[in-house]
């Protein structure tokens, strides 16, 4: 789910400070504008709007854009990612505010969420893959989709660089006759960090696009799927998304695991018996030939 916000006692209010108060203290102001915006990095998001709406002087200072830059880089434990198109604090809201993919659209298919955590893509190039194996060599096949029917692997360009959320969501299958099915599909849902505040996505003239599938006819023991920045798939912290035995559930867990690194995503939910898995990959750009903003590896039983 996402992040709970700290509990926090409430802020009395103030009023603005007056020139004589402020020339009667000698050596230091309670309302010093470097102190205070200092003091502000060290709170959540409730706590900043709650601070701001005491007066017009802390309002002006807490809707500073660096206040709010430094606490969404905090809370979502990524690196800076430079300047950004958007406001910090609507950056902030859309990463903490509960809304995922589904609530946008496809509200009929959504059945639960949970929020995985951010990472970085350094580089517009990135390996999508249905296993947690580490790959002896990446896919050199003609097409992407080549590369999936074969491997499971593919390589992907034109990413938009820059913070990624990830989420995993569990959806109901868009068709299912087929008796081996429970009839729900999950699906590693990332997305860049400015994502929802584009006007392409809000006003739904973009859309996810196929990349292809990839099917196994075998049993298999979990449903897996990864996200790597290729730039950093050699990293040692890009190497534990490898080392399954220090995250991914025991024999006869069900329940869903996710890890996270600097650069790097994967899942994994253990199977019952079953006949097999058919991966999807989805793309959605900025416009027809725009960059990816946003990524989905789903996968349902056969």
């Amino acid at each position: 789910m996402g992040k709970r916000l700290r509990g926090s006692k409430p802020i009395c209010s103030c009023v603005s400070p007056r020139t004589s108060n402020l020339l009667s203290l000698s050596s230091f102001s309670c309302y010093e504008e470097d102190i205070w915006t200092e003091i502000a990095k060290y709170l959540d998001g409730r706590s900043l709007l709650m601070l701001a709406a005491t007066c017009k002087w802390f309002y002006r200072l807490v809707m500073e854009d660096s206040v709010w830059k430094f606490a969404c880089l905090r809370d979502l434990e990524a690196p800076d990612p430079g300047d950004a198109s958007s406001k910090w604090i609507k950056l902030y809201a859309s990463a903490f505010d509960g809304s995922h993919s589904y609530l946008f659209r496809q509200q009929e298919k959504h059945i639960d969420w949970m929020r995985i955590g951010a990472f970085s893509l350094d580089s517009s190039a990135a390996l999508l893959a249905d296993n947690l194996t580490c790959p002896k060599r990446i896919p050199q096949e003609d097409t992407t989709e080549k590369m999936l029917q074969s491997s499971g692997l593919c390589v992907l360009t034109d990413i938009k660089t820059g913070i990624w959320i990830a989420d995993l969501q569990l959806v109901r299958c868009p068709v299912c006759d087929l008796n081996t099915c429970d009839g729900t599909m999950q699906t590693l849902d990332a997305r860049h960090i400015e994502l929802f505040l584009s006007k392409g996505y809000q006003d739904g003239s973009w859309d996810y696009t196929s990349l292809g599938s990839h099917e196994t006819r075998k049993c298999a023991d979990g449903a897996c799927a990864a996200i790597i920045d290729l730039k950093h798939i050699q990293d040692t912290s890009t190497a534990e998304l490898f080392a399954t035995k220090s995250w991914v559930g025991k024999v006869n867990d069900w329940q869903p695991k996710a890890k996270i690194t600097f650069h790097a995503v994967a899942v994994c939910t253990n199977l019952q018996e079953n006949e097999g898995l058919h991966v999807k990959y989805h793309v959605m750009r900025a416009g027809a030939d725009g960059k990816i903003m946003s990524i989905r590896i789903s996968q349902q039983l056969l």
